[in-house]
């Protein structure tokens, strides 16, 4: 018989919860993924909790002793949520048809054992605890499925998480049943998503939602690069296969340890190139959350899966057979915005990746003409780019590395990596270049030109940041005299326009 101990943090909670059960005469349980992760000796924070009767009452009256906010997830299944000050929670649900009718109705047999409040004997009705031994991840039965179309996503993010397998049986139900995955509530599957996104191995995640079927349904869009060539001097994957290969590469060379890969050195050199101090400054970066519980992190490798995504829509072939994608990083950063929107991300992270995708490039094309890129590029670079520039850099490497594939060579990525991380060192050493000091206000400009407030005033204060950056302006005297050329050339060009017109 299996025994539940949970960390002592989760025992001050369950304590609780026995506490106010006995005291209302309900019967509470811990079930669902605080079991199954307590057996694994998984760290766990939070709480889901089982009641047989009155469950929004007791979640009210457990936010109550636990000092936390009381928060109605579902009022239909009784379902609710109680938020502790410390920014753990407690799943509080009614079971339907008493214990063991619930939780034969679970998704799958890991996350359908439960343990009496208070006790520790693990009630394992369906084999949730020879699955956990063989790592495998079973369908409690085909209509958990129909009951919630979420649950096919899910299936795919727990193995992932676990590193578990998905049984034969479960397997061939998710198959049949993919094309119900969108039925699902679109906060919900984004959510799933993103929790994929965030995984050390989140190209293994995508190459399992696609083994199942799942991905053309999910992400529509990376479908259409399926079989659609690339130029083979450039490439050496067709565009679905190059989008997957960069998210392989990005989840390397973003890997918290070295990791066990044929090509781990993607790791290897780049953090050696770019130094421990930029390594720091990356993690803390990355793990930076636009919204609570999605990372940069995530959301850089779903921009590396989509970069691409617009070249199946701009491929064009000349009459000498060259294969082109004019304009493929618009078109794909229109496809990544629809899709964030379609799955209700924040507007700050469709931004974010949308900016990234349009601008995957960016960083290659300023080394085009085989020279260092100008302190001016290099300005225009950084205020283009904003927060998103650091992330853009391990885009196009990542990028690179793909586009290579098995050709890329240790001695051709440090090469790569060097170009990168000298873009970074030089708009952190070379003062000026991405925030010149201001030499003119909008004010000073007005008094010394004589001219009335208005945009013109914004186009010259940027117009004279850049050339500061370039390092054609250097005191309040060289700006002065650059603002008023640029307001004689723009006279000049309004006086010209009239005589035309």
């Amino acid at each position: 018989m299996a025994t539940f101990h949970p960390p002592s943090s989760l025992q001050e909670l369950i304590g609780v919860v026995e506490r106010e059960a006995r005291e209302s005469r309900r019967e509470a349980y811990v079930v669902g993924g605080t079991v199954r992760d307590v057996l694994l000796a998984r760290e766990t924070r939070d709480l889901d909790v089982a009641v047989d009767r009155e469950a929004l009452a007791f979640a009210r009256t457990l936010a109550d002793a636990l000092d936390g906010s009381f928060v109605e997830l579902d009022e239909a299944h009784a379902i609710a949520r109680v938020v502790l000050r410390d920014g753990r929670y407690v799943d509080v649900a009614e079971m339907r048809g008493g214990l063991e009718a619930d939780l034969r109705r679970r998704d799958f047999t890991l996350d359908a054992m439960a343990v009496r409040a208070g006790r520790a004997e693990v009630i394992d009705l369906v084999g949730g605890l020879r699955d956990l031994d063989g790592r495998i991840v079973r369908m409690t039965s085909a209509a958990a499925f129909d009951d919630d179309p979420l649950r096919l996503l899910r299936a795919v993010r727990i193995v992932s998480e676990l590193g578990f397998t998905i049984e034969q049986e479960t397997a061939r139900a998710i198959r049949q049943r993919a094309s119900k995955v969108n039925e699902a509530a679109r906060e919900r599957r984004r959510d799933e998503l993103a929790r994929m996104f965030e995984l050390e191995d989140a190209y293994g995640a995508m190459r399992s939602l696609d083994a199942l079927g799942l991905l053309d349904q999910t992400l529509p869009e990376l479908a259409e690069g399926r079989g659609v060539s690339q130029p083979p001097e450039f490439h050496v994957y067709d565009v679905f296969e190059h989008n997957m290969r960069t998210l392989e590469a990005m989840d390397v060379m973003l890997a918290p340890s070295q990791p066990s890969y044929e090509r781990a050195w993607l790791r290897e050199e780049l953090w050696d190139v770019f130094g421990d101090d930029a390594r720091r400054q990356y993690d803390a970066y990355l793990d930076a959350q636009p919204v609570e519980g999605r990372s940069r992190r995530g959301l850089l490798k779903l921009s590396a899966l989509l970069h691409d995504a617009g070249k199946p829509r701009t491929r064009t072939v000349d009459a000498s057979g060259r294969i082109r994608f004019f304009g493929h990083a618009d078109e794909g950063a229109r496809i990544a915005a629809s899709i964030m929107r379609r799955l209700r991300y924040a507007g700050r992270e469709e931004r974010f990746v949308t900016l990234l995708v349009q601008e995957h490039l960016r960083p290659v094309q300023l080394a085009q003409k085989g020279e260092a890129p100008t302190r001016r590029a290099l300005y225009r670079f950084y205020r283009d780019l904003g927060e998103a520039a650091p992330a853009v850099l391990l885009l196009a490497l990542a990028d690179g590395a793909a586009s290579a594939g098995w050709r890329l060579t240790r001695t051709g990525w440090r090469r790569q990596v060097a170009y990168m991380a000298g873009l970074l060192v030089r708009s952190q050493e070379e003062e000026g270049i991405v925030r010149p000091p201001r030499l003119l206000t909008g004010r000073d400009i007005m008094r010394e030109l004589g001219v009335p407030e208005g945009p013109h005033i914004g186009r010259w204060l940027e117009a004279l940041r850049e050339a500061q950056a370039a390092g054609e302006v250097t005191d309040s005297e060289s700006a002065l005299a650059h603002v008023r050329t640029l307001a004689a050339q723009e006279h000049l060009q309004e006086r010209q326009g009239v005589e035309r017109g």
